[in-house]
């Protein structure tokens, strides 16, 4: 007894010590269970991986080849290591033949993506922007309608992951993450996506899976991070600065867009059995006797564009990736346009929503279907898009709807999650 209150004593009468001492072991304790934890989650997966390498497989069946882009600058320089530590393991025990592309600059996933070869399937290591470069260079190829048949795999390794969440289990566990990312790619379950296809008057088409941002809270976002010091005012500083140095905020932008189209039913997963033989011959002999009438050719309507003049603060013209399992009418791209009357107190606060997801919008803002649409801004204006949280100079383009263009690995248990989401 007399021990610990001799060491009650010293902790009393060295408190600050003490003190210090306590918050070290907290953190280390955290640290390591944090550790551990990790630790636990890539022996589970590595366990699955192992049962999914030991199935048989027939005789001329061929082992799995994939084709992996990593760009090794992603994640502060770590993603390299995350995944060797995490990924390449999983995909090795499961039996798939890797190749690793990593990318040293960019812009140099669009030319990989013109001299890669056949494969099984593509997986992308990093981020938004490898992504965008890598579906950029896949969609520019000549015989991109084959390739683009390739199912792809993401695995979330960048500061901006905006797909992420279309396709696995939100976490904000890195090896989490990554690990789910992986193990979907092994169970094979595929969504497509729309891409959309962005084209200039003289630039080669770019293509974008989320959509192309413009305006005012694109502008501040991009600021943000020059006010780290201000800790978690720095979102509200980076906007309430802006209204000083210039307010209002509105732009004009003409829209010119299309209809949206009907989307046509989904194919089945399997192709329905071939008729028996007995079956076959008696449709030739219906067709010889009684040959179909040929149905005289359609001539194609002239495109109706519709032509709408906005004021706004900013504009986003946005697939349906962020649930890609919803069940729609049309095949279509969205136009979201947020009006020009907001205060400055609206503007400060609908920005910092936007800072965390910027497919947010007003209940007033103006938003349209469309197929296709144009944008064109006044003369002498400047700025920037996002594309795909890329930044690109803005000017006139053209944007275009491809409807399911590109197959995508997708987590069984997000695809639950998503469908149960009300309408």
């Amino acid at each position: 007894m007399a021990r610990v209150v001799k060491v009650f004593k010293t902790l009393r009468n060295h408190w600050k010590k003490s003190t210090v001492a306590a918050c070290v072991l907290s953190y280390g304790g955290y640290w390591l269970y944090g550790k551990h934890c990790d630790s636990v989650l890539r022996r589970e997966a590595c366990q699955f991986a192992r049962e999914f390498g030991r199935q048989q497989i027939a005789p001329q069946e061929q082992l799995k080849k994939a084709t992996v882009i990593l760009n090794p600058a992603a994640c502060s320089g770590k993603a390299n290591n995350l995944f060797e530590k995490n990924a390449a393991p999983i995909l090795h025990l499961a039996g798939v033949e890797i190749t690793i592309v990593k990318t040293d600059y960019e812009g140099q996933a669009k030319k990989l993506m013109e001299f890669m070869e056949q494969t099984d399937m593509l997986i992308v290591a990093g981020g938004d922007g490898t992504l965008q470069e890598v579906i950029t260079g896949l969609l520019r190829r000549p015989d991109q309608d084959s390739f683009s048949n390739t199912p792809i795999g993401f695995i979330p390794l960048g500061s901006h992951n905006s797909l992420s969440p279309s396709l696995h289990l939100i976490s904000d566990n890195k090896v989490q993450a990554i690990t789910s990312a992986t193990l979907s790619i092994l169970r094979g379950e595929t969504v497509p996506l729309d891409v959309l296809q962005i084209k200039g008057e003289m630039e080669q088409p770019v293509f974008a899976l989320m959509g192309l941002r413009w305006g005012a809270f694109r502008d501040v976002a991009a600021t943000v991070s020059k006010y780290w010091y201000l800790g978690p005012l720095k979102t509200n500083a980076a906007h309430w600065l802006r209204t000083l140095r210039e307010w209002p905020l509105a732009q004009d932008v003409s829209v010119s867009y299309l209809a949206p189209s009907l989307r046509p039913p989904d194919l089945p997963p399997q192709k329905p059995p071939r008729p028996n033989l007995l079956s076959r011959i008696a449709r030739r002999l219906k067709n010889y006797w009684n040959p179909p009438v040929a149905e005289p050719p359609k001539v194609e309507e002239p495109e109706r564009w519709e032509e709408q003049k906005l004021s706004s603060l900013e504009l986003y013209i946005q697939t349906h990736n962020k649930n890609p399992v919803e069940r729609r009418v049309h095949d279509s791209l969205m136009i979201c346009a947020e009006p020009d009357d907001f205060t400055v107190g609206e503007f400060i606060t609908v920005g910092s929503k936007k800072q965390e997801d910027p497919t947010l919008f007003t209940k007033n803002s103006t938003k349209l279907e469309a197929s296709a649409c144009r944008l064109k801004m006044p003369e002498g204006s400047s700025g920037f898009y996002n594309i795909d949280n890329e930044e690109f100079e803005a000017m006139p383009v053209e944007i275009r709807l491809l409807p399911r263009k590109l197959r995508f690995f997708i987590s069984g248990e997000r695809r639950e999650q998503l469908l149960s989401q009300p309408q």
